[in-house]
């Protein structure tokens, strides 16, 4: 997923195409993706109006950018299962990832297809809630209003892989507009998708002070590697 315009980020340019150790960040994702998991084919889902792609992307081997993205995470997910039609099987395992999760590495991505080759339906890295959860009342300054309890919560992250048919499904409802994540979506059909421990790693570069994060961690893992 990557038409969004980065409106938290800020700057000149999309978040996704931003400078991250020398490289656009959604180079690095797509690269990193794909070297772990070798999928058949992927779908880029980029903004209608995206300039940026065919100057600092250009073309890869197998990846192939569609103009189609919505309003909504949710509408561009749905855009891109339509590109993904005349391809798929209904039981193929579909990978959504978000293009601002350059961090992804082999071994998240092991756990994620190793715990759910037996599922029906499918699952999502996340981890649980580790921080302390505070609702804040309305208004600005922001106040503490109360402290929610965490037991049994969890931080969803992406990939999230699913079902062909399941994705086509969740995505046909009328409250898509409304979901935020391919879970939710799957989760409104009825159905519980599967947890699978994640990494703290796995950030999602969402202000500019991110990217020194993120470029950290590609760091360390390069030389762990």
């Amino acid at each position: 997923m990557a038409a969004g315009g980065g409106s938290r980020f800020g700057g000149s340019v999309p978040k996704q195409y931003a400078s991250l150790a020398g490289e656009p960040l959604l180079r690095r994702t797509i690269v990193a993706l794909n070297g772990a998991i070798a999928p058949d084919m992927t779908f880029v889902v980029l903004a209608p109006d995206d300039a940026w792609y065919g100057q600092r992307i250009g073309a890869i081997a197998g990846v192939r950018p569609v103009y189609g993205g919505g309003a909504t995470r949710a509408e561009s997910v749905r855009h891109g299962l339509v590109a993904l039609e005349p391809y798929a099987r209904a039981d193929d395992w579909v990978v959504v990832h978000d293009a601002a999760r350059p961090c992804i590495d082999g071994e998240m991505l092991a756990r994620l297809l190793r715990e759910l080759s037996d599922e029906p339906v499918g699952g999502l890295l996340a981890i649980p809630l580790a921080d302390t959860l505070k609702r804040a009342e309305r208004g600005e300054p922001a106040r503490a209003l109360s402290t929610e309890r965490r037991e049994g919560l969890w931080c969803a992250q992406t990939p999230q892989m699913f079902r062909f048919a399941i994705l086509q499904r969740a995505f046909e409802r009328p409250e898509v507009h409304t979901f935020t994540d391919e879970a939710q979506a799957v989760e409104a059909l009825g159905f519980k998708p599967r947890l699978v421990r994640g990494s703290l790693a796995n950030i999602k570069v969402t202000y500019p002070e991110d990217l020194g994060l993120a470029e950290a961690i590609i760091a360390f893992q390069n030389a762990s590697a």
